[in-house]
């Protein structure tokens, strides 16, 4: 005999930071959205029309994921997808409110981005949007496939069960705050 599936329903998902209000003010700028609850440690923001929204708490042990996911260093457990009419206007925006380009771009109808405090979301232009995609040269394919098997990538299976005997990386140095 099972027990009845009681009703749930998402409220929000939230997102740590060593400041919840500052992380809070950068995602009410970035998206629009009202600021609906807030108290010491805690901020939630819902979109203007309803639906599930944006926490945010402070955790003051807070450590940015590395992005793409290397061995050794903190795994992003989740990141936000922002789906925009015009991706270079979207991406001119974000940085404008504080975010940072990722340096590595994995697709050429998404840029991936770091809020202030280091977690990776992405802006994407929908492929059924109307117009044509951005242009693609097959340079930049090969440059992308370059970079991705140059890269150290971590699989499901070695953030599952990581082999005992693999070498661990080195701790990762600190990179400077700089926008190229």
């Amino acid at each position: 005999m099972s027990t009845p599936r009681p009703s749930l329903t998402l409220s929000s998902t939230v997102l740590d930071a060593p400041d919840a209000a500052e992380l809070a003010d950068f995602y009410r700028r970035l998206l629009g959205w009202e600021t609906v609850q807030e108290e010491p440690g805690w901020v939630k923001l819902l979109p203007p029309g309803g639906g599930s929204g944006l926490g945010f708490q402070t955790e003051k042990a807070y450590v940015p994921p590395a992005w793409p996911a290397t061995t050794g260093d903190q795994l992003m457990m989740l990141h936000l997808d922002f789906e925009v009419e015009d991706l270079e206007t979207a991406v001119a925006h974000a940085v404008a409110e504080g975010a940072t380009p990722a340096e590595f771009q994995p697709q050429h109808d998404v840029r991936v981005l770091f809020d202030p405090v280091g977690h990776p979301f992405c802006l994407f232009v929908n492929e059924e949007a109307p117009g044509e995609p951005p242009a693609i040269s097959p340079e930049w394919v090969a440059e992308q496939t370059r970079e991705i098997a140059e890269q150290d990538r971590l699989t499901i299976q070695d953030a599952v069960a990581p082999d005992p005997s693999a070498p661990t990386a080195p701790p990762r140095q600190a990179e400077p705050d700089t926008l190229t």
